[in-house]
């Protein structure tokens, strides 16, 4: 079965930092890339990180540039996102994202379920 599970969502202070995983199965994760995106309570979704199916490239939102670090092991099927200086605009539901662009063009997309992360003192 093709899966993306998130975990890690947690409740931390403001300032606090926390370590969420998407763990990849029944697909060819290497192939992918992947990015963490987020919904904030009554709000659409945000784009956060990015990073290549080969590991290099790592791209991040304004908003979280300098305090969040994208990560994957192609080796574990493993998408990480280490955050660091949390704030209430981070509270969110945390989405693992994947994308590849087959040989033919076709845009194949998957979804986690997402894994939630409260800011509050």
């Amino acid at each position: 079965e093709v899966q993306l599970v998130e975990s890690g969502g947690d409740l931390v202070h403001p300032g606090g930092s926390l370590r969420i995983s998407c763990t990849a199965s029944g697909f060819m994760f290497s192939n992918y890339a992947m990015s963490w995106v987020r919904r904030a309570p009554g709000k659409g979704l945000e784009w956060v990180a990015g990073i290549r199916a080969g590991g290099g490239g790592a791209s991040y939102a304004d908003a979280v540039k300098g305090r969040f670090t994208i990560s994957r092991d192609n080796a574990q099927d493993t998408l990480r996102l280490e955050m660091n200086g949390l704030n209430a605009k981070d509270a969110a539901v945390y989405y693992c994202h994947a994308i590849h662009i087959t040989r033919w063009g076709r845009r194949v997309e998957l979804w986690g379920q997402g894994t939630q992360v409260t800011v509050s003192s």
